[in-house]
This record gives structure tokens, C-alpha cells and sequence, in this order.
């Protein structure tokens, strides 16, 4: 009898509404069901050789919980993007950022909630090692305040966390065997559940696989993977041998979350399809063997030279793409307000947003919580109800927390700084707008410590971050003096900082 796919179900337990997802049927012909709850707190290791049908199984499941918790999936392949149509996620070209990009497009994904696939195929082995690497810390280093739960797969998982030294820099193999160390050791605290597949249990490191506590073991035919096989899901060795016999789509379970006792289990279908499958065999076209020889070695012709495949654009900023799925407001027919309302008006919100910063602890909330805040103080202050949206309250929060003197303000070079700010994410124009501020009015360069304040954290090695992508985007240039002091260029404005230490204090 042909197995349907079924939707996530909530299953009533004695403890109360527990998530099961239904990954197909055990042996008995029974549901085999995945504790979803029970899987964020303890962490899964698939295994099987290619062709088990072990990213069948990661689809399974991923289809299966989208509707229930954020995904992150690490695709080496690119495999796994087709889940982008059914189910919504934001699909990442690896080749198409930096490392520094990508770490910081990982925090905005946990601040957004946005599930995602991160598609390296485009890379070599290195640079599938270092971007991954620097996509999971910025998963792994978001604040606090966005520790929500979220589903981690890694998919070929030996090729991130090697069990030896291979042909990759020694210095690539230590960041991304350490980001995933971080995954499967650390990540619980964090909200981040690890499930890792691999086809070569004896290619991955012991200490990131031994952090997993449930199982799907599929068919594999070396001694050494079926020993390690047997012993990860507490099986004698002699029967080791029946790892060889499982057919596709047929895993042993164990685990929490799974089952207490070795359980096969059998995967049921999917809603998308793998862009990784094997192509089909076919009959070969009856074509003379001189014909085929005219074809083939036929000269090109000089005037048309053979066309080079052109790499697709790079997706749009993932706050971009949120911006754009906000309703546009209808348009309303009130005249617009006279240049003196206007300015007014915006000398009474920016006195209500010196009030929201007077607390100490203000840069270090997040935009939405700073947001009520200030809507409800304006509220007080009766400033009416065409109040800044979170885009323009994000734009206002910036300015001030430059600190911009009022002659400053009124000049055309902050205007012109503004106008330079918009064009960077908005979590980064504050940052911008602190060092056009010191540029501006000669002040030294701000600290660490200032810049993190300005980006909403306490890190300040994430300040620097920040700081290297503003570079990266051409914005500024950064460079040291004689004594190490660092000095800020805004580029195409000419202004210049005075040399500032980055380790001083920020200013309170």
C-alpha cells in the first residue's frame, strides 16, 4: 500500500501537546514519528552511503517541520533549494558573498526568523569550509534576545568537520571543524539543534559526532562505518553485517526522539524534488557514425566564438527582501504639512527619541523593544498618529545616536552623509553615521566599544565586523598611524577622522 505524505500533527502526551513529525512507517506498518521538541534539545546524526537515500530523509523531515520551527540548511550541493517554491525559504549563493557578509546576513536571519538554505555549490572545498564556517558563527554569536529555537542541517557533514587533515589549508579545516564543534556542542544553550548527515561516519570527527543522541543509520557497505554504525546505536558486532542489506530509504532508528530501541524505518515521499538526482538511463540515438563525426568535429566559426555562461546576479539583502513584502499604506488625500509644521514636528520627536536614549542600557535593546518605547512616549506627548513607521524610527535612531552637534545637523555635508547611510543596511547606519559625525567635526576615531554601542551590542569583536563590512562595501577606508591609533575615511567625501584607539572606553 503506497504511503501518503502527511502533515505535521500535534500528538497529545501525558506531559501535555508535543510536535511529531511523520517521516514514513516503520516496519510493523505503525507511523514513524520524530519528536520535534524532543529533537531541538538533543541533536540527529544521519549516515548512509550515496544513493540510501539520506537527503530523501533530510528533505522529509525539513518538509515536514517547516511549518513549526526556523531552518538554516548548510547545501554543499545545492540540493536542498527547491524548498524556496513550496516553502518559503530565502535561498543564498556562498559564491556570491563574503565571509564577512554572510556572518552578518546569519545574525540578521535569527533577528528576522527567516529559514534559509545556503547554497555553496558554486565553491571549491575551502571555500565551502570558510563560508560555512562564518555562517554558522553568526548563527552561533546573535545576541541573547534572539535565541529562538531553529533547525541546523549540515548536509555531507565530513566534508565541514573532517575526522584528519586533508588538501585544504590547515587553517580552513580548524574554523570550520570549530564552528561545527560550536554547533553540537554549544548550540543547545542557543536554540540551535544540529542534524548532521554524512555519508562516511570514519571521515567525520568522533567529537561532533558523539554529540548527537538520536540516530538514522542507512545502508553502507565499509567495515569500519559499520562498526561505528553498530556501536553509535548499541548493537553487537556481528550484526553489523545487516547495514549492507538495507534497502533505499530504509534507516535504523534510535534515540529520544525516535525510538528507545533500534527501530527500522522506512522514508515516505515528498512534496519537492532534488536537484541532485541521478539521471535515468536511456537508449543511445541511432545516428551514422559519419554524421556524428560531422557534428561533432565540425570547426567553430570565427565570427560566432562559443558563449560563456554568465554567473546569475546575487540575491537581493535579506532586509530588502522583508521590506519589499510590507504592504504599501494607501495613499491619503490631507494636504501636506507646511515646511514650519514639518520642522517642528521633528523637533518634538527628536526630543522624544533624546528621552528613549537617556537610559543607559538603550543601545543595547533591540530595534522593536526601542520602537514601543518611543511610540508610547510620543503618545504621551500627543504627537498625533502620522508617527515613523520601524524603517524611518530606525533612520531616526541612527541619527541620534551619532550624537550630531546642531550646527552639524544643519549643514549640506550631513545631509550628504545621510543621504550615504541610506544606501547601507539599516542596522549599519548607525555605525556610519558615528564615524561621518568625528569625520565632520575632527573628533577622534571612535572606539570599539562606541561602535558596538552604535550597533546595538556589547561585542566588540562584532563591532569590527560591522566596521570591515562598511570597508567592504566601499563606504569607508580604514588605516592605522605611526602609533596604531585608528584613523576613518569616508570615501568619496573626503573626510577623515583624528586618530582614535580602538580599545578606549566608550563614552557613556
Amino acid at each position: 500500500m503506497k504511503t501518503l505524505f502527511m502533515e505535521p500533527r500535534r500528538c497529545a502526551t501525558t506531559t501535555g501537546m508535543t510536535v511529531s513529525i511523520d517521516l514514513g512507517q516503520t516496519d510493523g506498518g505503525a507511523p514513524a514519528l520524530l519528536d520535534l521538541e524532543e529533537l531541538l534539545a538533543t541533536r540527529l546524526l544521519v549516515q548512509g552511503n550515496s544513493g540510501s537515500g539520506k537527503s530523501h530523509l533530510l528533505r522529509r523531515l525539513l518538509e515536514g517541520s517547516a511549518a513549526w520551527v526556523q531552518q538554516a540548511v548548510i547545501d554543499p550541493e545545492g540540493d536542498f533549494v527547491t524548498l524556496a517554491e513550496r516553502y518559503g525559504h530565502l535561498v543564498i549563493d556562498g559564491a556570491a558573498h563574503s565571509e564577512a557578509g554572510l556572518q552578518l546576513a546569519a545574525e540578521r536571519i535569527r533577528q528576522h526568523r527567516v529559514s534559509v538554505v545556503l547554497d555553496l555549490e558554486g565553491l571549491d572545498t575551502e571555500g565551502q569550509m570558510r563560508r560555512a564556517a562564518a555562517f554558522l558563527g553568526g548563527l552561533f554569536d546573535v545576541d541573547r534576545s534572539h535565541w529562538t529555537p531553529m533547525l541546523v542541517v549540515v548536509d555531507e557533514a565530513q566534508l565541514f568537520a573532517p575526522m584528519a587533515a586533508g588538501e585544504v589549508a590547515d587553517e580552513a579545516r580548524k574554523v570550520s571543524l570549530g564552528a561545527m564543534t560550536n554547533l553540537m556542542c554549544r548550540g543547545r544553550k542557543r536554540g540551535l539543534a544540529g542534524i548532521i548527515a554524512t555519508q562516511r561516519l570514519a571521515k567525520l570527527a568522533k567529537n561532533v559526532a558523539a554529540e548527537a543522541s538520536n540516530f538514522l543509520m542507512g545502508r553502507t557497505f565499509l567495515d569500519i562505518d559499520m562498526a561505528r554504525a553498530a556501536d553509535l546505536l548499541g548493537m553487537e558486532k556481528r550484526q553489523a553485517e545487516m547495514f549492507r542489506d538495507l534497502r533505499q530509504g530504509h534507516f535504523m532508528a534510535l534515540g529520544p526522539a525516535l525510538a528507545r530501541r533500534p527501530l527500522p524505518v522506512r522514508i515516505g515521499p515528498v512534496q519537492t524534488e532534488s536537484r541532485g538526482a541521478a539521471p535515468k538511463l536511456t537508449p543511445l540515438p541511432a545516428q551514422p557514425l559519419e554524421d556524428a563525426r560531422a557534428i561533432i568535429l565540425q570547426p567553430p566559426a570565427p565570427e560566432a566564438p562559443r558563449p560563456r555562461r554568465t554567473p546569475p546576479p546575487p540575491p537581493p539583502d535579506i532586509l530588502a527582501q522583508l521590506a519589499a513584502a510590507r504592504p504599501t499604506p494607501p495613499p491619503t488625500a490631507l494636504p501636506p504639512p507646511s515646511p514650519e509644521a514639518e520642522a517642528a514636528q521633528r523637533r518634538r520627536l527628536e526630543a522624544v527619541m533624546r528621552q528613549v536614549l537617556a537610559d543607559p542600557e538603550s543601545g543595547y535593546r533591540p530595534v522593536p523593544v526601542l520602537y514601543q518605547d518611543f511610540l508610547v512616549r510620543c503618545r504621551i506627548e500627543q504627537l498625533g498618529s502620522k508617527l515613523p513607521d520601524l524603517v524611518a524610527f530606525r533612520r531616526l535612531l541612527a541619527i541620534a545616536k551619532a550624537g550630531v552637534p546642531a550646527e552639524v545637523a544643519e549643514s549640506a555635508d550631513w545631509a550628504e552623509a545621510t543621504a550615504r547611510a541610506a544606501t547601507l543596511p539599516d542596522d549599519l547606519q548607525g555605525v556610519f553615521l558615528l564615524l561621518a559625525q568625528a569625520a565632520l567635526t575632527g573628533a577622534p576615531c571612535p572606539s570599539d566599544a562606541a561602535i558596538a554601542r552604535a550597533y546595538g551590542t556589547r561585542s566588540a569583536s562584532r563591532a569590527r565586523r560591522a566596521l570591515g563590512f562598511i570597508e567592504e562595501q566601499g563606504a569607508i577606508v580604514t588605516r592605522p598611524d605611526l602609533t596604531g591609533r585608528r584613523i576613518v575615511t569616508i570615501a568619496g567625501a573626503g573626510w577623515e577622522t583624528a586618530p582614535g584607539h580602538p580599545e578606549a572606553e566608550a563614552a557613556a
